[in-house]
């Protein structure tokens, strides 16, 4: 691989960085729950961007030890269905230390399945308890290939501990993804922000 050479001796005179891509996340959209059913991105998803990138931000249930979870539309939003294949694995860590674990859950993995997929489990409904987190859905707009995601997410549990969930999986078709639901496995989504983001 050849050297790259900037227009300047010292780096703080450098002006630009020749073939080094920007990358940079831009925020195409913020919603904001309020005792909300669901919380659906059905704009903005296109082919102007190969990642698409969500953070999940104090999301607080409606009801005690509820899960987010998600689904993806082909159709702009008139059905949320599209077949899945999952792995989902977690670690847990109680208030009182009782508890340091690292589980495989094959109970909330999906094979070739059009239901919801949880990203975040029981998270409880105390006052200061709540999820935050993210998830990267890579280039939706395919036409040729699956759509992969994955997803890191913080809760505190019902029951005081603290789990972290990782989710990865596709979404099995080649047509393109164009848009996308979360909601509560019961309940509302009380509180909170799910922000949308563009990478090129």
């Amino acid at each position: 691989m050849p050297l790259l050479y900037h227009n300047n001796n010292s780096i703080s005179n450098v002006t630009s960085f020749p073939q080094v891509p920007s990358g940079s996340p831009v925020l195409l959209s913020t919603a904001t729950a309020s005792a909300s059913s669901s919380i659906s991105f059905t704009s903005g998803i296109d082919t102007t961007y190969d990642v698409y990138y969500f953070e999940f931000i104090n999301i607080h249930p409606s009801v005690d030890d509820a899960s987010l979870q998600f689904n993806l539309s082909t159709d702009s939003g008139s059905n949320y269905n599209v077949t899945k294949t999952t792995t989902f694995f977690r670690t847990w860590h109680g208030e009182d230390d009782a508890l340091t674990t690292l589980t495989y859950d094959d109970g909330r993995d999906l094979a070739q399945s059009t239901g919801y997929q949880i990203i975040g489990a029981g998270v409880g409904t105390d006052n200061d308890q709540n999820l935050s987190g993210s998830m990267t859905l890579f280039n939706p707009s395919s036409n040729t290939f699956v759509k992969h995601f994955l997803s890191n997410i913080s809760i505190l549990t019902s029951n005081d501990y603290n789990r972290n969930d990782f989710i990865a999986g596709y979404g099995n078709t080649t047509s393109a993804i164009n848009a996308i639901r979360f909601q509560m496995s019961s309940g509302n989504i009380d509180a909170g922000t799910i922000k949308m983001y563009g990478i090129k």
